[in-house]
């Protein structure tokens, strides 16, 4: 149609972001009607749209030529047909989500938060109440919790994996490393000689990059921090291969393990974390063998209560 619309002298695509959206769509569907007067036309402009009538009928003097008219009259027909089948597509897509849901009468009852922040673009599957379909298709795990998900990528892990899929590795590592998202470690004589990425790619590997590159466009999340450290030190194409192996990994630990989306609030320096780490190490050895404070020197007026 824009092809048509150009050959028309119709430069719609210079004031329109996008031909197919709602003032694009009564421009053209007018213009195969036979009304060619521009300013006729400039009157579709919807309220959101950012150029005035007047430049947008600037934009639409044509030649007016009768065979490049029908040619546009056959492409819009074209993109019709088109749009009937993607919403067969959907309601499909939808009936098969349910009918897997309805197999497990326990999934019925649950129910997630709303997430008015999500946004529903055009090209998105017509879907309603993908959230808590979702929600209920991965037994209880909220992957719209996630920053940067969307409803194409949700429907992508559906259709690629399932919930049974993530089952068949055993670690998170496995799970990466089958999406090609893991470096290839070439170590000789315990030095690294390359750690690139290998080649390959699926459309979850696709989905997942493209959930990352959204994640960099965000500010003030745990993700989108991640995202611009490693692009700061190595670009971002290096950072949307890692943040996309991170996405993976947190998936693999909801889906598997059962656990919600809880990101760190602040990030710890290193000897922060150190310091956690040799706590935890000292309190697993405390309950293994047992230990009581008398056991370890402590006064017992010190009130200290190593269990917790």
């Amino acid at each position: 149609m824009q092809k048509f619309l150009k050959l028309l002298n119709f430069r719609l695509d210079v004031v329109v972001k996008d031909v197919c959206g709602l003032t694009g769509m009564k421009i053209i569907e007018d213009i195969c009607k036979g009304n060619l007067d521009p300013y006729k036309l400039a009157e579709h402009r919807h309220y959101n749209c950012r150029k005035p009538k007047e430049e947008i009928a600037r934009a639409l003097h044509g030649n007016n030529r009768e065979d490049y008219l029908f040619g546009l009259q056959q492409e819009l027909e074209n993109y019709r047909f088109c749009q009937r089948k993607i919403k067969a597509c959907d309601k499909e897509i939808k009936r098969t989500i349910k009918h897997y849901i309805n197999a497990n009468p326990e999934t019925k009852k649950l129910k997630t938060t709303e997430k008015p922040h999500k946004r529903i673009n055009k090209n998105a599957p017509d879907i309603k109440d993908m959230n808590q379909l979702a929600y209920r298709y991965f037994d209880g795990v909220d992957l719209f919790a996630i920053e940067g998900l969307s409803h194409a990528s949700i429907l992508s892990i559906m259709s690629e994996i399932g919930p049974e899929g993530f089952k068949k590795f055993r670690t998170s590592k496995q799970f990466t490393s089958w999406l090609r998202l893991a470096p290839n470690n070439k170590i000789s004589g315990g030095k690294i000689l390359s750690n690139r990425v290998p080649k390959g790619s699926n459309r979850l590997k696709i989905a997942l990059r493209q959930a990352a590159n959204a994640i960099g466009n965000l500010k003030d999340t745990h993700l989108s921090d991640f995202f611009k450290r490693i692009a700061f030190r190595r670009g971002r194409h290096s950072a949307v291969s890692a943040t996309a192996r991170k996405l993976a990994v947190i998936i693999w630990n909801m889906v598997t393990k059962k656990v919600p989306y809880d990101p760190p609030r602040q990030y710890l320096f290193l000897d922060q974390k150190r310091k956690m780490g040799l706590a935890k190490r000292i309190k697993k050895q405390i309950d293994k063998f047992d230990l009581k404070p008398e056991d370890l020197g402590f006064d017992k007026t010190l009130n200290i209560n190593i269990q917790n």
